[in-house]
C-alpha cells in the first residue's frame, strides 16, 4: 500500500498529537503499537538473549552511550 501526501500529512499530525499529549511510556507504547510487526520477536529476542551475557549487553549499551539505570 502505498501512502499519499495527504496520508502522511495526517500520520504526522497524529504523531505530532500523540507526542504532546502522551508521557514517554505511553507514546513508546503507542509506537509500538502502530508500528508494523514481522516475524517473532519472541524468538529473536531470545535467540540475541542466548548469543550474550546480560553483562554483554549491558556493557555493548553502555559504550553505545545508553543510560542504565538499576
Amino acid at each position: 500500500m502505498v501512502a499519499r501526501a495527504e496520508d502522511i500529512k495526517i500520520l504526522e499530525k497524529i504523531i505530532d498529537i500523540a507526542k504532546r499529549e502522551l508521557n514517554p511510556v505511553e507514546y513508546a507504547r503507542f509506537l509500538a503499537l502502530i508500528t508494523p510487526k514481522r516475524g517473532d520477536t519472541v524468538k529473536e529476542l531470545r535467540e540475541l538473549r542466548d548469543k550474550e551475557t546480560y553483562e554483554e549487553i549491558v556493557e555493548r549499551l553502555k559504550k553505545k552511550g545508553v543510560i542504565i539505570t538499576p
